[in-house]
């Protein structure tokens, strides 16, 4: 399909710089009849027996500061390579070079090993595993993306604003921003409603943030994301469907990884692997009957993504509703609840 299809216009000021407080005070969009709603509501949404499958990773302070000679250099991690090295976007990225020491701070720098197109390159760190962890949280910031607008690294609201609830497993360098909505009183209402929920990972990488810079879908590269789903979590997930529960992704990460670990009679798997599942309309869906997600950027994968499940005029009708009534956009806006179209 043409890029251009999955184009609209959104003013900026409907993209939140910080979130909803409390967090399940933001709106929710019931996408099936466009009903407004509050993500406390959710509970009311759902039946008895419905499964949401929320993600667990937990952003990294991804984001650096550093010097190159004497010039300033800013790198984000994207994707861990080894224990001391990543794949990081830099800025400005031409004139760095392969043999090139970047400076963090006092015992901590990285060499360029390698460089790729767009801005990509590969840094080996002069710390590993939980030392370069340590150094991260010392001197990293959260990888907030670009369009919420901070002076320098994000602040310290930020540093919790952009975990979720579930946040356990290191890795992410991007939130799984539909489970920013969830407080433990939401998740003691769907508790005591009989809505169970199960967790899996994948650790976002910034990737998701990038523009889509070819005219047509089919030309489009993702960049892949490490994902678990553990074999007690997919019994957990088969049996709520095998009852007759919905399967609810909390958020399109949880759907692509639930997706990439299903087979085509509709049976969750357990998985521990890379994936670069790209989803566009004429996509079946094997698992997922609902997705909560917020509203994504035009001509990104994940309105793609969003569209294929849902129908793309359907998605364009809900964002301008949205967009009519005040809704916030993006990682610290608001949410809508899809349900599959089979016809999308």
């Amino acid at each position: 399909m043409k890029v251009d299809d999955f184009d609209f216009d959104l003013p900026t000021r409907f993209i939140a710089q910080r979130p909803a407080a409390p967090r399940d005070r933001a709106r929710l969009l019931i996408a099936g009849g466009m009903d407004d709603k509050i993500m406390a509501d959710l509970p009311t949404c759902l039946n008895k027996g419905d499964i949401l499958v929320f993600n667990d990773t937990r952003v990294i302070p991804a984001r650096l500061k550093g010097m190159r000679d004497e010039a300033n250099v800013e790198v984000t991690l994207h994707m861990r390579v080894a224990d001391d090295t990543w794949k990081v976007f830099a800025r400005p990225a031409k004139k760095l070079k392969p043999g090139n020491l970047i400076r963090f701070a006092d015992g901590f720098s990285a060499d360029v090993t390698e460089k790729g197109p767009g801005g990509e390159v590969t840094l080996r760190f002069n710390l590993s595993g939980m030392d370069l962890m340590a150094a991260l949280e010392a001197y990293g910031g959260m990888p907030l993306p670009p369009y919420i607008k901070r002076e320098g690294l994000a602040d310290g609201r930020d540093k919790s604003d952009y975990q979720t609830l579930f946040a356990d497993k290191k890795g992410a360098v991007a939130a799984p921003t539909a489970g920013l909505h969830f407080t433990p009183e939401l998740m003691a209402t769907l508790a005591k409603q009989g809505i169970c929920h199960a967790r899996v990972t994948l650790h976002v990488g910034a990737g998701t943030f990038l523009p889509v810079k070819v005219d047509d879908t089919d030309d489009h590269v993702m960049h892949a994301e490490w994902g678990e789903i553990d074999p007690t979590t997919a019994a957990t997930i088969n049996t709520a469907r095998a009852a007759g529960g919905r399967v609810v992704a909390v958020g399109t990460t949880s759907l692509r990884l639930l997706e990439s670990a299903t087979d085509k009679t509709g049976t969750v798997h357990p998985f521990k692997d890379a994936t670069d599942i790209f989803i566009t309309p004429g996509y079946r869906f094997r698992i997922v009957d609902m997705l909560l997600t917020n509203f994504h950027l035009p001509r990104s994968t994940l309105f793609m993504l969003v569209s294929a499940f849902a129908g793309l005029d359907k998605m364009k009708n809900v964002y301008k509703a949205a967009m009519d009534r005040g809704y916030r956009f993006y990682s610290y806006g608001d949410g809508c609840l899809l349900q599959k179209d089979d016809q999308a």
